[in-house]
């Protein structure tokens, strides 16, 4: 399948990214994949090439753009190596809700205007603290998010939490698929029921699940993936997007 090395403008300045296509000629219908907190990597390169595989023109951002040049972070050893473990946290702190939302904007803007995409909103999945920024960005750029998942995502409901994405849960117009992880301190039983609980009255056609797998279990490269768990993950992706994206 092809892959395109990409560009894209944004608020803050030009976000690298890989374009996924499927064989064949198109349109087809796009999905945005937010990667990890290790970020944009070969495993979310080929996880992008699977997607487009199933038939959805496929946006990997390079969600740290504004570090560049940042040495890339070994899923096995970061959380256990005290430096890289710090170097990670500063990345992920650059990722304001604002910021975040004003990436997602331009690069749903980006992807839903290429000519191999079709239909004026996208899907969007995402792992880890890319499960979050799914969620988020369903309800901070609903008219461009058809479709949204969420997979080991964390800190999606916390009652807390003024930042957190369950409170922008009326305003979703997407169809809301989330896979947590079994004894997931990120994602524990009380914010599973209050992000439930908040779809609910909403009115947003959702489905929240615990797969028995541990967090980080669908990302290939990570030390608690799980062969039997990302294929389930797969398969819930191919339901969500093929009932509710355009062909």
């Amino acid at each position: 399948m092809p892959r395109l090395d990409v560009t894209i403008p944004t608020p803050d300045g030009a976000a690298a990214a890989t374009l996924h296509l499927p064989d064949g000629d198109g349109p087809w219908p796009g999905v945005l994949m937010f990667p990890d907190a290790g970020g944009a990597r070969e495993t979310f390169s080929l996880m992008g090439d699977r997607m487009a595989s199933m038939g959805y023109a496929t946006l990997v951002p390079d969600v740290y753009y504004r570090n560049p040049g940042y040495e890339p972070f070994d899923l096995a050893t970061v959380f256990s190596d005290p430096d890289e473990r710090a170097r990670l946290g500063e990345l992920m702190g650059t990722l304001t809700n604002e910021r975040l939302l004003a990436d997602a904007n331009a690069y749903l803007d980006f992807l839903l205007a290429r000519p191999e995409v079709t239909g004026t909103g996208a899907g969007t999945t995402g792992y880890c603290m890319g499960g979050r920024a799914s969620m988020l960005v369903a309800g901070g750029v609903p008219d461009k998010v058809a479709a949204a998942a969420s997979f080991h995502g964390g800190r999606l409901a916390p009652a807390d939490d003024p930042t957190s994405p369950h409170l922008l849960a009326g305003a979703v117009r997407a169809k809301v698929y989330v896979a947590g992880a079994a004894d997931d301190a990120s994602f524990p039983q009380e914010q599973f029921d209050l992000l439930d609980t908040v779809l609910t009255d909403a009115g947003v056609e959702h489905t929240i699940e615990t797969y028995p797998a541990g967090h980080g279990f669908a990302v290939p490269d990570n030390p608690s993936y799980d062969k039997d768990a990302e294929e389930r993950h797969w398969a819930a992706l191919g339901d969500l997007f093929g009932s509710a994206l355009s062909r």
